[in-house]
Parts: C-alpha cells; sequence; structure tokens
C-alpha cells in the first residue's frame, strides 16, 4: 500500500511535489497540494513519533516521524477529547501537542531514505582450460576475503561511531538532567493550584511539564496518567536527578514529582503546602520511577 506524506525540507516552497523519508525507510511520493502551515516534531530526543490512520480512533500505520523532522500539514482537526491533530498525508495524522510550528525564516532540512541501485549483472562466455579455471578459483578466494575484510572494517567504524553517539548522548541528557533539578528548585515556595501550569503557581503534573520543557526542550504529556508512560521505568533503587517519581497505580498514578538526588523530590504537594522540596519515606514511597533523558 502507498502512503503520500507531505514533508518537507530547505528547498520546498508550501506547494511540493518530494520525495521524503519516514522511519521505516520506505520513501514515498508526496501529493501536490497548499499547506496551511508547516510544524516540526518536537517529541523525545532520540524517540519518533506515531503516524495514525485517523485523528478520531485511528490505527497505528507502521510508521514514524522522526524527532526534528518537518511536516506539511494539510488539515487540522479535534478528536472528542478536544487534543488537537495535523493531517500530514492523503490519510496520516499526527498529535499537534509533539509539534512546534515552522516560522516564515527557519530553514527545513531534507531528510530522504536511502535509494536500492539495481545493478545488472554482465554475463561473459568463456571458453576455459583447467589452468584458467585454477586462476578463477583463486580469483574468486582473494575477492571473497577482501569482501569480508571490507565489511570487518566497515562494522568497527559503525560500532566506533555508536560508541562516540552513546557517549555524546549521555553527556546530554546529564547536561539537561542539571538543568532540569535546577529550574526545579527554582520553582519551591510557589503556589499549588490545581490545573495550573506556571509560572507562578502549579498542579503535580504541571510542574513537570513546565520544567521539562523550559529546562531541556522536552515536551512531556499534561496530566500524570500520559506521563508516566513516557520514558524508560527504572528501578526505585537506581534513581538518578531528572527522572520521574510517581505515586498510586503505576498505570494511571494521582502524584508526581521530579526526583533531584539525595533522596529528595521537588513537587506541588497541596494547597497548603505548595511547591516544596521532600524526602522520599517508608510511609510515602513512589510506586514506579520514569527516566525520560
Amino acid at each position: 500500500m502507498k502512503h503520500n506524506f507531505f514533508k518537507v525540507g530547505a528547498a520546498a516552497a508550501l506547494t511540493v511535489t518530494g520525495v521524503s523519508a519516514i522511519t521505516s525507510m520506505k520513501t514515498v511520493r508526496a501529493a501536490n497540494f497548499t499547506a496551511i502551515k508547516q510544524v516540526k516534531i518536537s517529541y523525545l530526543p532520540g524517540k519518533s513519533l506515531n503516524i495514525w490512520t485517523n485523528y478520531e480512533n485511528g490505527q497505528f500505520m507502521g510508521y514514524r516521524a522522526k524527532d526534528g523532522t518537518v511536516w506539511n500539514v494539510a488539515e487540522t482537526a479535534l478528536d472528542k477529547k478536544g487534543n488537537l491533530w495535523y493531517k500530514v498525508g492523503t490519510r496520516e495524522w499526527i498529535e499537534a501537542r509533539y509539534t512546534v510550528d515552522v516560522t516564515a525564516g527557519e530553514k527545513a532540512e531534507v531528510s530522504q531514505a536511502p535509494t536500492v541501485k539495481k545493478t545488472e549483472a554482465k554475463q561473459t562466455k568463456t571458453t576455459v582450460n583447467k589452468k584458467t579455471a585454477a586462476v578463477a578459483t583463486k580469483t574468486a578466494t582473494q575477492k571473497k576475503a577482501e569482501k569480508i575484510a571490507k565489511v570487518k572494517k566497515a562494522k568497527q567504524i559503525v560500532n566506533t561511531a555508536i560508541k562516540k553517539t552513546n557517549q555524546t548522548s549521555s553527556t546530554q541528557a546529564t547536561s539537561k538532567a542539571a538543568s532540569i533539578v535546577a529550574l526545579a528548585k527554582q520553582q519551591i515556595g510557589k503556589n499549588y493550584v490545581w490545573g495550573a501550569e506556571g509560572p507562578d503557581s502549579f498542579d503535580c503534573s504541571g510542574l513537570v511539564q513546565y520544567v521539562y520543557q523550559k529546562a531541556a526542550g522536552v515536551n512531556l504529556p499534561r496530566t500524570t496518567y500520559d506521563q508516566v508512560k513516557v520514558g524508560q521505568t527504572v528501578s526505585l533503587n537506581n534513581l538518578q536527578p531528572g527522572d520521574l517519581v510517581f505515586w498510586g497505580s503505576t498505570t494511571a498514578p494521582y502524584h508526581v514529582a521530579i526526583y533531584v538526588g539525595n533522596n529528595q523530590y521537588v513537587n506541588a504537594a497541596t494547597p497548603e503546602q505548595g511547591t516544596i522540596l521532600q524526602t522520599v519515606s517508608s510511609y510515602f514511597t513512589p510506586s514506579i520511577a520514569k527516566r525520560v533523558l
């Protein structure tokens, strides 16, 4: 089945025909259309956003939009819950809350899937004697050995690149975690107001969403129910600064806080307490922890 996506790059205008790549590495043709706007995927570092067949009870199409890629929007819609969706293909939809608008002067880089070139095999008719056949066999053996050596070298290059990338990602995550901890502590003393998202007052999930977006550029969902679905589950005995800790059900928690190290966390606690720094205790122990960075 072919799907038409409206992804664009630096040389593309709002009315485009182009070739785009998505995370499944399948190349698709974009249809001619006039976009109403352009958006950039702003999901989680290293993660990709699911593409759905519809904005209301749609099914996952098996494709994802990479974080940081730019897409043309052909249509907008609200689902029954009031969430905004963007149509980026003939029947492909993404959630608007995981995107940011692309300004008129901002450049969008083209990302294309690699294409496989078909090579024509040349057939040569030869008449060989035993001596020629022996030479041919030796040449084939040499070529096979050279191919194995090239593959081995390529793997070494890839492994080295992956190692460097992991080291860079780890350094960036540590830096972002420090920024999150610092900004979370700056909110201590501010009021608790149910439904508040800052900057002067917060509820528990509003504080988490505000700090992550401002300190690390990470757009988290608004409620604890959705925030607990993001990131990697980690042991409560292996917490790191910047991790999120939740109380209540592991799938539908009622409270969330930001772990800041030294067995402490910052949270918008109650209207009486406001935003405070607290210590993890045996009588109020989190039920689950998530690592987003």
